[in-house]
């Protein structure tokens, strides 16, 4: 079955890095865009950062443009977020997410989500 496992996350100060890795199985990875998503608490689920199958095009939300890069890796069928200059906005939990596409529509997966606290 699909399993995306997210890990890397923690407690950083202000204007530090942080580097979060997304494991991915049970799917054919490389032929699929993968994404990142981040929730802070009492806020709705945030597109972060995109990647097509194979990088060609990627995109980011404003908030994050400049600071972050997103990469994968086809041949270990994993995905990676670059958090640069953290604030302490970006804290939130951050999520691996794939749309695979089935006969009647799209199934959405997530990883179980890793915590990033940017805090001094």
């Amino acid at each position: 079955q699909v399993q995306l496992v997210e890990s890397g996350g923690g407690l950083v100060q202000p204007g530090g890095p942080l580097r979060l890795s997304c494991a991915a199985s049970g799917f054919t990875f490389s032929r699929h865009t993968m994404n990142w998503y981040r929730q802070a608490p009492g806020e709705e689920r945030e597109l972060v950062a995109t990647i097509t199958s194979a990088g060609g095009t990627i995109n980011y939300a404003d908030s994050v443009k400049g600071r972050f890069t997103i990469s994968r890796d086809n041949a270990q069928n994993t995905v990676y977020l670059q958090m640069n200059s953290l604030k302490p906005e970006d804290t939130a939990v951050y999520y691996c997410n794939v749309d695979l596409r089935i006969v009647t529509g799209t199934l959405s997966y997530w990883g179980q989500g890793t915590q990033v606290t940017v805090s001094s």
